[in-house]
């Protein structure tokens, strides 16, 4: 396993973590055996929201850090908070319940990095400043970050910090990847515009990869899907060459590009965990990446 250093902050990272939105439909011992045998992989970081499983994800996890003398010493926690039934919450007073709640459930007495999970078109950024400052004062909260912002968003938010952001965690990868469109088309389309990806790099966010293997939340995975044909073909040739599974090139393309994104892998089961990890140390070459990036129906300029 590769590992980031995170600017801005002390935290070394596995590039690839593991995501624990379904970590609440496994009986404990399953969860306890995908939690070791990531820790086994070399993977640290676990990423965490409060609403996940209506925070049964988080109970599971932290009856496993309570059964496991010495392990959270050893890993990184995030979570995330912003969503509730209905509408999206980005107040102090959500802020700091959300976090109590996930503390609790944890079974820990800080999170490594807490994210505020959706854009709320009511933020109080001053708002949310001074709870983050809170946190991180009565230390239940190291870093911070964003999840699915804007960099205009994102830099409201930091005029109210002392502290920088670390990361922002986005839908990315070969199918969903408007983030590399906007640089490709630059001056081209009129509708590619943000730079989004490039402003994380020049300020030293790193972007952290959710659903590296979805189309969508609603049209689900792009592998062996009928209407990737050539992107599937792709895969798996470029994975017969390395020895790799389709879903672990797939990986293997986001950890290519150079802004070095941490990718958050969402699975539960553990011989899927042990597949995707192979992707950490694979470089496939820059012709392959963008063979790939094209075989999902792209044209170049």
């Amino acid at each position: 396993m590769r590992y980031l250093s995170i600017p801005n902050s002390n935290l070394t990272v596995s590039e690839i973590g593991l995501g624990c939105m379904r970590l609440g439909e496994l009986d404990y011992c399953d969860a306890e055996k995908l939690v070791l045998a990531s820790v086994e992989e070399g993977v640290n970081f676990f990423d965490h929201a409060d609403i996940y499983g209506d925070g049964r994800c988080e109970e599971v996890f932290g009856a496993v850090l309570r059964n496991s003398p010495g392990l959270r010493s050893k890993i990184i926690i995030q979570s995330k908070c912003g969503i509730r039934e209905g509408h999206y919450d980005s107040s102090a007073e959500h802020i700091l319940a959300s976090v109590e709640g996930s503390l609790k459930r944890l079974n820990t007495d800080y999170l490594d990095v807490l994210l505020i999970h959706r854009p709320d078109a009511l933020t109080d950024f001053e708002e949310v400043g001074r709870a983050f400052k809170k946190l991180r004062m009565e230390k239940k909260v190291r870093y911070f970050g964003v999840s699915n912002m804007n960099s205009a968003q994102i830099e409201i938010l930091q005029k109210n910090l002392p502290n920088k952001l670390i990361f922002n965690q986005l839908h990315f990868n070969v199918v969903h990847a408007s983030l590399i469109d906007e640089i490709i088309y630059t001056n081209l389309k009129s509708d590619f515009a943000g730079g989004l990806l490039d402003y994380m790099r020049l300020h030293d966010i790193t972007m952290q990869a959710w659903s590296p293997l979805q189309i969508s939340l609603d049209e689900g995975t792009y592998l062996d899907n009928p209407e990737y044909p050539e992107l599937n073909a792709k895969l798996e040739e470029i994975g017969k060459k390395y020895g790799l599974s389709k879903a672990t090139v797939a990986l293997a393309w986001i950890l290519r590009h150079p802004a070095k994104i941490q990718v958050i892998a969402g699975t539960t089961k553990v011989e899927h965990l042990r597949e995707l990890v192979k992707a950490s140390g694979i470089e496939i070459t820059r012709k392959e990446w963008y063979e790939l990036y094209l075989s999902a129906g792209r044209t170049l300029p």
